[in-house]
């Protein structure tokens, strides 16, 4: 008898908690369908669970086309309403209230999604990137120095020399680059770069094809955005990845680059080495005697280091890399600024300084349009880090009130090729951005680096570090499209990253002297 109610007890439980997990599991599900309903906004009604996301999650849209769809779903209003998973988001299309949200109500909206837990990644977590509050605050007035145009011309030299041993090295064997992966080339470009500026390591990747540098960049990049499926998951379920051990990044290889640092920081404690780059301001912070809210540990060095690396083994090479796409299909535009190229390296009687550099307006203008429409994400996003209220989306909508967690996203791409900010957004044209037209450019419609004190803190050295490596490539030689080259170009499925479906292909032809 005493086991038939034991018996009875637990089946109760068991159903009673069954129950619990269902009634919530479709309370979530009412609020996920009903929450911008209810809230009288614009929004896209979401498909249960995964929300409308779910075409581009099964890989029968992009993530530009998912944007555009969410985009240009209500043409006249100042947001949309979506689900992030299961919190509410607002895809804000209005440029006057990005410019409140990023700018005037900053302190609202300080902090990013956090998409990598820190628990599961704690290196990775403590980059300017992802860190929150006081923390990201202070971590941003350390880096920012960093950035000023006189620490641009200290790591202009190193740059520089990185950029002319690249092109030397395609100069010298034309056999292995007539027809050029852009973005593999640049990407090793980018790698030998900052590994110089942030590490203090010396590597040429074209030379040194497989170096161990290159090889566990590669290993963290694919780690942490390579697998959309597996970075969903995690933002779903990260308990589940504490549970198990896996991580995003291989434990060998953030084991590699904090020995990097390691050895970086001995060498120059025991020989007095000081070099001008992001490194020694890094180790200057740490050992500063001056407290601070967090004290500056190896881990929050390698951290940042880490983030730049990253961010210029693909965002930046990506920019070179559609730079070299777009002029190899423009040989108008390639010629003329081949022509300023020309004209200032004969100034600088075959050298050109990092002011000359900043004052090629031609090239200005080609990087501009590049990134305009080319953006290297399409979403930027912002959490609410403080309750606020906005106006309604169009007469006749309510007035809702975002709370903490709860997100926004900015629609970059969507934005850039919005025909009503630039007409015929399709076509790749520098004069945009001329002195003259520039300012016809609605403000807030352009956010290649983002917006507000949030913008991206390295925009300045990845614009510095293109634009060197465009000086000496076009100066030798001249891009053209080859069998290989995709036109157009079709993006992958299976990415929240624009990435080309066929790689970016392009040949490279010797100048006649």
């Amino acid at each position: 008898m005493e086991i038939l109610s034991s018996t009875t007890t637990f089946s109760l439980l068991v159903i009673t908690f069954i129950t619990i997990i269902v009634f919530k599991f479709l309370a979530s599900l009412h609020r996920q369908q009903n929450y911008w309903k209810n809230h009288n906004v614009p929004y896209i009604k979401p498909v249960p669970v995964l929300g409308p996301a779910l075409k581009f999650l099964l890989r029968q849209i992009t993530f530009i086309e998912y944007s555009e769809l969410v985009y240009n779903s209500y043409s006249n209003a100042r947001y949309i309403g979506t689900m992030n998973s299961s919190l509410p988001n607002l895809v804000i299309r209005d440029p006057e209230l990005i410019r409140e949200i990023t700018v005037k109500y900053f302190d609202h909206f300080t902090d990013h999604k956090a998409f990598v837990d820190e628990d599961i990644e704690p290196l990775f977590s403590k980059n300017v990137f992802m860190l929150r509050g006081e923390r990201w605050r202070e971590m941003r007035n350390i880096l920012t120095p960093t950035f000023t145009a006189n620490k641009m011309k200290f790591m202009f030299e190193l740059v520089s020399k990185c950029s002319q041993q690249f092109v030397d090295y395609l100069y010298d064997h034309p056999e292995e680059f007539s027809s050029l992966d852009a973005k593999d080339a640049f990407g090793r470009y980018t790698n030998d770069v900052i590994a110089t500026v942030a590490f203090g390591v010396s590597v040429n990747s074209l030379k040194d094809r497989d170096n161990e540098f290159y090889r566990k960049g590669k290993s963290a990049f694919s780690g942490l955005f390579g697998n959309v499926g597996k970075l969903t998951l995690m933002g779903i379920c990260p308990a589940l990845f504490k549970i198990t051990g896996i991580t995003l990044i291989p434990r060998d290889t953030t084991d590699f680059f904090r020995a990097v640092i390691l050895e970086a920081l001995k060498a120059r404690e025991k020989d007095g080495i000081v070099r001008q780059d992001m490194l020694n301001l890094l180790i200057q912070a740490k050992d500063k005697d001056k407290p601070t809210v967090h004290q500056m540990t190896v881990d929050d060095i390698v951290s940042q280091a880490l983030i730049f690396f990253l961010a210029g083994l693909d965002s930046t090479s990506n920019l070179m890399s559609y730079m070299a796409y777009e002029l190899a299909l423009c040989p108008d535009a390639q010629e003329r600024l081949r022509k300023e190229i020309d004209g200032c390296l004969q100034e600088g009687n075959g050298e050109i300084s990092y002011e000359t550099l900043t004052k090629m307006e031609y090239m200005d203008m080609v990087v501009s349009e590049t990134l305009r429409k080319n953006p290297g994400v399409v979403f930027m996003d912002r959490v609410c880090t403080r309750k606020f209220e906005f106006p309604p989306a169009e007469p006749g909508y309510g007035s809702p009130t975002m709370y903490p967690g709860e997100t926004i996203w900015l629609p970059v791409y969507a934005l850039h090729h919005d025909p009503k900010y630039f007409p015929d957004p399709e076509k790749f044209d520098p004069e945009r951005f001329s002195e003259e037209n520039k300012s016809n450019v609605v403000p807030y419609t352009y956010l290649p680096f983002g917006a507000g004190p949030r913008k991206c803190i390295g925009d300045r050295f990845a614009m510095m570090e293109t634009k060197i490596l465009m000086v000496q490539l076009l100066h030798k030689f001249i891009l053209k499209p080859i069998e290989k080259t995709q036109i157009p170009m079709v993006f992958q499925k299976n990415t929240f990253i624009p990435t080309p479906e066929k790689g970016f292909w392009i040949g490279l032809e010797k100048r006649v002297s």
